[in-house]
């Protein structure tokens, strides 16, 4: 068997894992039809070894196997030309361990690149470069965009990041519980990352927590979808100069994330969670302010959603604005909000089958522009709402369980790998353990990673004034994919 099946948050043994040829994957790929979201390698004495996940969406299973290139192996065929999906993978383990896909339509440094990266460029008399960033106004990270234009036309953007080098993939390999760095990974998705974070040690460490504490980090997680989509869906009204829809779901947005500082003591959730559980409880008192809030959001959200969706000028700027098509999205390996506005209907909470959610598909009109991703905001705001609400009602029966609990020690020779379903997108976290129990290779996947180029795709032979619309409809993360 070239592939070892698994499911989300389950340990096996190094031992298990598959030793496959690159030829062998490339063939496989093809044959399985399988999306990858994990590519990293990991030095193993003279050699490195280069791990794959490949994800199953219909059966909600996971498939691991491994490609060991030798000392002296230093290229293979690049993947990325046959399945694009690969692209930033292939660049990412290039610039780790000087592994080289040969043939790699775009193989530029992905985070190592001030001093040496090299940008497209068009010839003609007609065309110009516009630059922007990396350093911007106000307090978002730094990246840089490089636009060639026709006149108003964008021909190409081009997204180099990779201005901050942090080393947190490296740092959470040092301590056996590191949640403050975990919920620090992106700031805009404290609960995904700490989420994901928590559950990959505790699979390692053979620790189940309880039910309550599982559905208190999904209440969680939902209010900050829930918070996140209502401040994009006023970030967007106000890049269309539509100001009362920046007012309106500005305030409303402040009302969801002051419930969970109600909760935690943080308006991001820092603090809430902790391998082995959760450290505040949801009382019934509280339970019935977040039912109460989340009713009065949800009305107010319906009526400024309606009136902005009549208006002629919010729809000229948002319907085919942006627009990326159902192939493309699936072909570049997209994922969360961004994807399924594609027509890409990919869930983690849904095909991984939590037990903790009723969850099915949104279905509408998935055209992949601006007004798909508005739009497609408002509709998860609506089901995370009655998922908070079901998630409450069920808590209520779990009132004697215990927040935390003990964890016990690192499993050696393991690895483990746990998939949440972020706001963005799949938030993926995989740990290795080497023979003491300890930490030795830890790798995040943001959704982000995924989605930039997605971005990059967006804005072609859209007027470049609409950037910063199609921009905001994606809100991507810089930090979150400069690890």
């Amino acid at each position: 068997m070239n592939w070892i099946i698994i499911e989300n948050n389950e340990k096996i043994n190094l031992s298990q894992i598959p030793e496959i040829t690159i030829e062998r994957l490339r063939e496989d790929y093809k044959e399985l039809k399988h999306r990858v979201i994990g590519f990293f390698g990991k030095n193993e004495n003279e050699n490195i070894r280069l791990y794959v996940i490949l994800a199953d969406d219909n059966e909600g299973k996971l498939y691991i196997s491994s490609v060991l290139f030798r000392d002296n192996e230093k290229s293979y065929d690049s993947l990325t030309k046959d399945f694009p999906a690969f692209h930033n993978f292939e660049r990412e383990f290039y610039e780790e361990f000087g592994i080289e896909p040969l043939n790699h339509p775009w193989l530029k440094p992905l985070r190592q690149n001030q001093d040496k990266y090299s940008f497209f460029e068009m010839k003609g008399e007609d065309v110009h470069e516009v630059a922007v960033g990396p350093i911007h106004a106000g307090v978002i990270e730094p990246g840089h965009f490089r636009f060639m234009c026709q006149g108003e036309k964008v021909y190409e953007l081009e997204i180099m990041l990779g201005y901050q080098h942090r080393g947190v993939e490296e740092l959470l390999t040092k301590s056996k519980a590191n949640n403050r760095l975990a919920e620090s990974v992106c700031g805009d998705t404290v609960i995904g990352h700490n989420t994901a974070y928590s559950q990959v040690i505790e699979t390692l460490c053979g620790t189940s927590i309880t039910d309550k504490a599982q559905i208190i980090r999904r209440i969680a997680l939902e209010l900050e979808r829930i918070a996140i989509h209502i401040g994009d869906m006023g970030a967007i009204a106000g890049d269309m100069a539509y100001l009362p829809g920046a007012s309106i779901f500005g305030v409303t947005r402040t009302l969801v994330i002051n419930t969970m500082l109600e909760i935690s003591g943080s308006r991001f959730g820092r603090g809430l969670i902790d391998i082995g559980g959760v450290n505040f409880d949801i009382k019934e008192e509280i339970s019935d302010k977040i039912i109460k809030m989340l009713t009065e959001v949800e009305k107010t959200v319906d009526k400024m959603t309606k009136v902005m969706l009549k208006k002629p000028s919010c729809l000229s700027r948002m319907e085919r604005t942006g627009t990326v098509t159902k192939e493309q999205a699936q072909a570049i390996g997209a994922v969360g909000m961004a994807a399924r506005s594609s027509g890409v209907m990919i869930d983690s909470r849904i095909d991984f089958k939590d037990k903790f959610y009723k969850l099915e598909n949104l279905r509408f009109s998935a055209l992949g522009d601006v007004y798909s991703r508005f739009y497609l905001r408002y509709l998860e705001i609506k089901q995370s709402v009655e998922a908070v609400k079901d998630l409450l009602k069920i808590l209520k029966e779990h009132n004697n369980e215990d927040l935390k609990v003990e964890i016990g020690d690192l499993t050696p020779n393991s690895f483990a790998i746990s998939i949440t379903e972020g706001w963005r997108g799949e938030i993926v976290h995989c740990a290795i353990t080497d023979e003491n129990g300890k930490i030795s290779r830890y790798k995040i996947k943001d959704p982000s990673f995924n989605n930039w180029y997605m971005l990059s795709l967006a804005v072609r032979n859209n007027g470049i004034s609409d950037f910063p619309l199609c921009n905001k409809s994606f809100n991507l993360s810089y930090c979150g994919n400069d690890l």
